[in-house]
């Protein structure tokens, strides 16, 4: 499975700027697991006890990881972690050779029969890498899921819809995403905390990986990147009495169609 280490997104708008098309924020700002990543964490942990044999590796692609912040998967009960790491994965914005990299590393590991992923990262909301990992290697996915089962060599998966859900299968190996009414994810135990600081993440970098990240065309260019404008109008409604500022006022909002 996949997940990545984000800035929180409790963050106030106020702690970041935008200096050379890149966004900045204050370097004593912790970093915390993408919140949908923790819920398919949570996904891959109820197929680990429903299946035995079961194997929870978790990819993360990046740098300048906060190691205690990314072994969280580890603390939660996941098996192992691998660090896709290089100073040429800095560019985070465009999907494109992140999805090289983890399809990269998914083949490296080898007998990967699922691939789970949130339904999208709370930075850059692009929902785009789990649909160029299935994209790339061929597997049917299934989006925005709230439950996900195996059954031999088939995963069942119930989608998130707008009135509802809806269920579907698919011939592993597969990819799912997975999305927030799947469950609050589990807290890590005292157990599961001290066992995470003792194992060690595999690093690998994009020579490990056999790619060349200047060969990985882009999917988009940023051409520029800006705070959005923020403007505050402010009218005065007044009347004889409370009474006749209250029907100007509902005038005045049926004007603007608001009511």
């Amino acid at each position: 499975m996949t997940a990545k280490q984000v800035l929180d997104p409790e963050t106030p708008l106020s702690a970041f700027r935008i200096e050379d098309d890149r966004v900045a924020a204050a370097s004593n700002m912790a970093p915390v697991i993408n919140g949908f990543d923790e819920q398919a964490v949570e996904a891959a942990l109820r197929i680990k006890e429903a299946v035995d044999g079961t194997h929870v590796t978790v990819l993360s692609y990046g740098t300048d990881f906060a190691l205690d912040v990314i072994k969280k998967p580890l603390a939660m009960g996941a098996d192992d972690l691998v660090l896709l790491q290089d100073p040429a994965f800095e560019n985070v914005i465009d999907p494109m050779l992140t999805v090289a990299a983890l399809v990269a590393a998914i083949r490296k590991l080898g007998d990967v029969d699922l691939v789970l992923a949130g339904r999208q990262a709370s930075d850059w909301d692009n929902a785009q890498v789990p649909a160029g990992i299935a994209e790339a290697l061929g597997w049917p996915i299934a989006t925005i899921a709230k439950h996900v089962e195996v059954d031999g060599t088939t995963v069942r998966v119930q989608r998130v819809l707008p009135d509802g859900h809806e269920l579907v299968e698919a011939a592993l190996p597969a990819v799912v995403t997975v999305s927030n009414e799947l469950g609050a994810p589990r807290y890590p135990n005292m157990r599961g905390i001290m066992g995470a600081r003792r194992i060690q993440p595999a690093v690998w970098s994009a020579a490990d990986l056999g790619i060349e990240p200047t060969e990985v065309a882009p999917a988009f260019e940023l051409v520029s990147l800006a705070a959005p404008e923020r403007r505050v109008e402010t009218e005065m409604i007044t009347g004889d009495d409370d009474a006749d500022a209250g029907r100007k006022l509902a005038l005045r909002l049926r004007e603007e169609h608001l009511v």
